[in-house]
């Protein structure tokens, strides 16, 4: 119990009058019980609708709060909360030897799950990290602030690692993690790209995209759901116009970082930035 509990039932024992051992029902040892009156245990109904009430009139606290009614109960639902919430928590199969339950059911309507240890555990479980990927996007701000942009100019270029995607609604590609590399791709290794990384007026950012269950799967499972990935994306036109199948060109894969990372280049370092060899005819 909480020490201040302890030193207040230490107080009233010191002063208490004497009274005769009485059977404890569940252990089935003669004790000291913390309440009687005339050798008689005080009744539980007396405790909970007249000693609690007075305390709390006194104490200038409600009788009530979110949970109901104050009770003699509620002192084993808080500490049993309180284990179930620490640092290093009682699981509940724990809290149910340590209360004495026969029922788990009763645990579990004993000790309640704080928000902190909700929102803790929910972070933890890193469901936003698996479903949400980051990648660095150069903005050019010459073509921005000259106008030039607006006649069709690329002005935003996501690294791919082993390219640029020019496409401005790059989140929406369906390729975007199997570049198809149709128009709007242009090569690291090309004289276009040079001349865009050599750029006094780029901006660097970074954009987070959602994931879909495939991009998920190709992720989480490596080649053969990437293969099939590849396989489905076969005949989806690209924001070219044309089809994987139609260009000949291989897909290359592009595995995005972990958003809260923030490490795309060397992330991609880890597979080389090559291609991972697989085509779109694979899998199929």
């Amino acid at each position: 119990m909480d020490p201040i509990v302890g030193q207040a039932i230490e107080a009233w024992q010191a002063v208490r009058p004497a009274q005769p051992q009485r059977l404890d029902r569940k252990t089935g040892e003669h004790v000291d019980l913390l309440f009687c009156v005339r050798a008689q245990p005080v009744a539980k109904d007396y405790i909970n609708h007249t000693i609690i009430p007075a305390l709390c009139v006194t104490a200038g606290v409600h009788t009530t709060d979110v949970r109901g009614n104050i009770t003699s109960h509620r002192a084993r639902s808080t500490i049993a909360s309180q284990l179930y919430n620490a640092k290093d928590p009682m699981t509940l199969f724990e809290l149910q030897a340590w209360l004495g339950h026969k029922d788990p059911a009763t645990t579990q309507h004993s000790a309640k799950i704080t928000p902190n240890t909700l929102s803790k555990a929910y972070t933890n479980a890193g469901y936003f990290a698996r479903n949400v990927r980051t990648i660095e996007v150069l903005l050019d701000r010459n073509a921005i602030t000259t106008g030039t942009a607006a006649t069709g100019q690329p002005w935003q270029h996501y690294d791919l690692g082993h390219g640029y995607c020019s496409y401005t609604f790059f989140e929406q590609c369906p390729h975007r993690m199997a570049c198809a590399r149709c128009d709007f791709y242009t090569p690291k290794d090309s004289s276009k790209a040079q001349l865009l990384e050599a750029k006094d007026n780029l901006q660097r950012m970074l954009a987070t995209i959602p994931l879909t269950d495939d991009e998920r799967a190709a992720i989480d499972d490596g080649r053969a759901a990437l293969a099939q990935l590849l396989a489905r994306l076969a005949d989806v036109p690209t924001p070219a116009g044309t089809t994987p199948r139609q260009t000949g060109i291989r897909p290359t894969a592009t595995l995005l970082p972990i958003v809260e990372v923030n490490q795309h280049k060397q992330d991609l370092s880890s597979n080389g930035g090559r291609d991972t060899g697989l085509t779109w005819g694979e899998g199929s």
